[in-house]
């Protein structure tokens, strides 16, 4: 690894850590549950925040649940899941979600209930009050022109979401963050990222809300953080 990699992986690090800070998202002797997919995002989250932990003087708990859904057909090498958190000194644990894929409801719906009611039902066994999710700023403005276009609102994916009463708060340390940003960082720790992806993953409005985004950011790298940096600068005065 060279100097300007080192100095990249340093950077965005770094940018975790503002994020965290700007949002309060992790505090001292709290306990965080990362919700490890195995994709390169949720691998980047579990690393920074484990590094933050050492480099600074704070001290908190870190587990990894990874939830396995095989009917979705997606795949993913669990010994290299295994080998990275053994690296980084962070409990793992893996768990299956079951469900009947024959019912009315989509598969994506499904898949992402049962993932997170597993997740959410982990964080209370474990008494971890933070779930990590790696959602990046794609993610978001995604998300923002799905809820617009089909549920006539603007709304997006916080930072830090209280759930329950207060007893679970999801937190997203990555939502600075681009997705190519992610993906270079990846190329440089060398993560794996020929998983099988879920063939339904495509088909969803997700896919076309991706679409429109790449079409408009091409030749221009700035929209994609204007479109995030419009949620927090609303001029109600020239809305309807």
């Amino acid at each position: 690894m060279n100097v300007s990699e080192k100095e990249y992986l340093l950077k965005i690090e770094k940018s975790v850590g503002r994020t965290i800070n700007k949002y309060s998202l992790i505090g001292s002797g709290e306990k965080v549950a990362v919700a490890l997919s195995g994709g390169i995002d949720s691998l980047l989250l579990l690393e920074t925040i484990t590094l933050r932990r050492k480099r600074l003087p704070i001290s908190y708990e870190v587990f990894a649940i990874h939830i396995l859904t095989e009917k979705t057909g997606q795949q993913i090498d669990l010994d290299f899941l295994k080998n990275f958190c053994q690296k980084l000194s962070v409990p793992l644990f893996i768990e299956e979600a079951k469900f009947d894929l024959n019912t009315e409801k989509s598969v994506c719906f499904l898949c992402s209930w049962h993932r997170r009611k597993h997740i959410f039902d982990f964080a209370e066994r474990m008494n971890c009050k933070k779930i990590a999710f790696g959602h990046n700023l794609d993610d978001a403005i995604e998300t923002l022109i799905m809820n617009m276009s089909y549920n006539g609102t603007i709304s997006s994916l916080p930072p830090k979401l209280s759930l329950f009463n207060g007893k679970v708060e999801i937190i997203r340390p990555l939502l600075m963050l681009t997705k190519e940003e992610i993906k270079q960082y990846a190329d440089i720790q060398k993560f794996p990222q020929e998983y099988k992806e879920c063939p339904y993953s495509k088909d969803n409005s997700r896919e076309k809300a991706r679409s429109i985004i790449k079409m408009m950011s091409q030749g221009d790298s700035k929209i994609k953080k204007n479109i995030f940096k419009s949620m927090q600068n609303i001029h109600k005065e020239y809305l309807p």
